[in-house]
């Protein structure tokens, strides 16, 4: 991929992903930081990634992996703090009453439900590409697939009926 090629992928890939990625995370804030460091990570890379599941893959799937990897430190050094922490921890803000209802529902889901819903319905992905693209059997994905629209449904209808 030559260096206006990688441009015009960035011009049209950039906020697609920003916002698959922000399903998948429920943070939009984090969605976009990993998303650019996914580009920059590509932007090394260019030259290899016209082939397999085709760039967007590559850099949606290193933006997830660099969300979890921070979701993990993050976790690691809240625990560190609470350990050593003798202060009372204040609680957290409520949420911003602007939030889509999607984005709300897809939170209660479990992250690997959450993920593989939001890149075979957002995304558009099919199943087996879905199972390439996160590591997991076509019939698991069935199986989180069947799971994360059975819990949606409900509190998707909660919130259409204004529930």
């Amino acid at each position: 991929m030559t260096d206006d090629e990688f441009e015009e992928f960035y011009a049209h890939s950039v906020k697609p992903l920003v916002g698959q990625v922000y399903l998948m995370t429920g943070d939009l804030h984090e969605a976009q930081d990993v998303v650019q460091e996914a580009f920059v990570r590509a932007w090394g890379r260019r030259g290899g990634l016209d082939g397999g599941a085709g760039p967007e893959a590559w850099v949606r799937t290193v933006a997830w992996r660099l969300a979890v990897s921070r979701w993990r430190r993050g976790r690691r050094a809240a625990e560190a703090w609470r350990r050593h922490s003798h202060a009372h921890t204040a609680e957290a803000p409520a949420p911003d009453p602007g939030t889509v209802a999607l984005v709300e529902a897809l939170r209660g889901l479990s992250d690997r439900q959450r993920r593989v819903a939001v890149l075979h319905y957002v995304c558009d992905l099919s199943v087996d590409q879905v199972a390439h693209e996160t590591g997991i059997s076509a019939g698991t994905v069935k199986t989180h697939l069947s799971r994360a629209r059975a819990a949606l449904a409900p509190r998707l209808q909660e919130e259409e009926h204004g529930v």
